[in-house]
């Protein structure tokens, strides 16, 4: 780490504050230039704890981000980064999801979910690991949102941002992963009725279990746990996708061995 606790306090509190007032702040990058991946790490934790001591939110899974070359090619960021997602996040399927009072600039992806039944800790999680410790896995519309002005963003800045976290819808349908070839399940998302995108499991580190074992190992260097009933969010398959009020969009999960399932939300 480069910065202080002081600074950590500090950047974490102006991204709260930036949430809460939909304004976003300059990129912490340009501020703070030498501010590391531990320090984003850091303010992140400052962040969650300011949602969970003012907010009343708890913590309902966690997620990695920026694991396909499509979405790091988009935002120029080539790693993937990881947060932590909170009840608030969480919305049904179909729901309605409000723009306006609750995020400053969605973008939508296409991602498949892992509900897991054990727990997973430490540094040496392997695909194996995270197979035999997923009780489901689900269709997923996660929406990023950046509290980092124009989405100008460096690796640190999304870490310290908790991995750029909006909310997350996931899908009715729960599938067992024991019988799925994940890395060939297919993605198709629509936005107000007209195809949009489509991607595959494999866009995902080669395998969605590789994702979810790295960010298993990643927060294990950190002291934390994927907990046992946790949803676990592995990375968009398919390109981000601006939306805004008035937006509807679909995704269906197909692939051999289940029938086709789906995931949807609207923004008003």
């Amino acid at each position: 780490m480069s910065l202080s606790k002081a600074d950590h306090t500090t950047l974490g509190r102006a991204l709260y504050d930036a949430m809460r007032a939909e304004v976003p702040i300059k990129p912490l990058i340009l501020s703070h230039p030498s501010i590391t991946i531990e320090d984003a790490y850091q303010i992140s934790r400052v962040m969650l704890s300011l949602r969970m001591e003012l907010n009343g939110e708890t913590i309902v899974g966690k997620k990695i981000g920026v694991t396909s070359d499509a979405v790091q090619k988009m935002l120029g960021v080539f790693q993937p980064d990881f947060g932590f997602l909170t009840d608030a996040m969480a919305y049904a399927n179909n729901a309605d999801i409000p723009i306006a009072g609750n995020m400053i600039s969605p973008r939508a992806e296409g991602e498949i979910a892992f509900r897991l039944k054990s727990t997973l800790s430490g540094t040496t999680n392997t695909e194996a690991d995270v197979l035999a410790a997923t009780e489901c896995i689900m269709p997923c519309f996660e929406i990023v949102d950046s509290r980092i002005e124009n989405w100008q963003i460096a690796i640190q800045d999304t870490i310290a941002d908790n991995a750029s976290c909006g909310v997350f819808v996931v899908g009715d349908t729960e599938l067992d992963p024991r019988a799925l070839d994940l890395p060939n399940i297919r993605v198709d998302v629509t936005k107000n009725g007209a195809a949009l995108s489509s991607g595959m499991g494999s866009a995902v580190q080669g395998n969605p279990l590789t994702a979810v074992a790295w960010l298993a190992n990643t927060l294990g260097a950190y002291g934390i746990a994927l907990e046992a009933g946790e949803v676990i969010l592995s990375g968009s398959v398919v390109p981000l996708e601006p939306v805004q009020a008035g937006d509807e969009m679909h995704l269906i999960m197909s692939g051999e061995g289940f029938d086709d399932c789906s995931v949807g939300c609207r923004f008003v």
